[in-house]
């Protein structure tokens, strides 16, 4: 007896995943075994890069907060020791905010640390 093939369930899931080639560049958008290789790799950056966005954003954060502090004669590593030690509970995000947005409201944090 011949082996049955489900084209129909095959031809949904290429068309599926080709579906995410969209916009791709050459053979990559319409070639199954190109498309898919680079469908693949586009998940694992993306995967990865949700890991890393947290800790780009994170170092953005303690570059601002170090040159705002810097204006008040503080290093970041001070700035933060005293902030901790005075129970100010700003984490960095907002921090680097008020920074950035609002100089006269990091300024009191300072003051206060001080």
């Amino acid at each position: 007896m011949p082996r049955s093939v489900n084209s129909v369930a095959s031809r949904a899931r290429r068309k599926r995943m080709m579906k995410h080639a969209k916009g791709y560049f050459g053979r990559k958008k319409n070639v199954w075994t190109v498309a898919k290789n680079q469908i693949e790799k586009g998940w694992l950056y993306a995967y990865r890069d949700r890991k890393n966005r947290k800790r780009e954003f994170r170092r953005l954060w303690i570059q601002r907060i170090n040159a705002a502090a810097r204006q008040y004669d503080m290093s970041y590593s001070v700035f933060m020791g005293k902030v901790h030690a005075a129970d100010i509970a700003l984490n960095r995000k907002v921090l680097a905010d008020l920074a950035v947005h609002n100089p006269e409201a990091f300024k009191a944090v300072v003051d206060a640390v001080k």
